[in-house]
């Protein structure tokens, strides 16, 4: 039996249900990424793209459901996420949440002024 991460954007697409493509996240986020508040001039698009894509993956797994409810089952998650990249010790939740609560914000179509 998959379990919730297989589920979760294993083929490069979020789900046909939802509407949402990867890819075309995916491009929008690399011509975006450096001008979001907490991009660092020494993080390239590569790091932030694990936590741009679970935002999205997440976003439409818990459709219809608040940010503040799903946060905590999220943060659980982000250690075990399948795409989360090469720099473990460096993605933490607490420097990736805000590029995952920006990916999520814009599937979702909610905007926050300050994270």
């Amino acid at each position: 039996m998959a379990d919730d991460r297989d589920r979760m954007g294993t083929t490069g697409s979020t789900g046909s249900a939802s509407g949402i493509d990867w890819s075309t996240e995916d491009a929008y986020w690399q011509s975006n990424y450096s001008s979001r508040p907490y991009a660092t001039a020494d993080r390239n698009y590569g790091y932030y793209q694990p936590a741009y894509r679970y935002g999205t993956e997440a976003a439409t797994r818990y459709r219809g459901r608040n940010w503040s409810d799903v946060e905590s089952e999220l943060r659980s998650g982000w250690d075990t996420y399948e795409h989360r990249g090469r720099e473990h010790g460096q993605s933490t939740w607490e420097n990736m949440k805000d590029a995952v609560r920006d990916a999520w914000d814009r599937v979702t179509g909610h905007h926050h002024g300050s994270r």
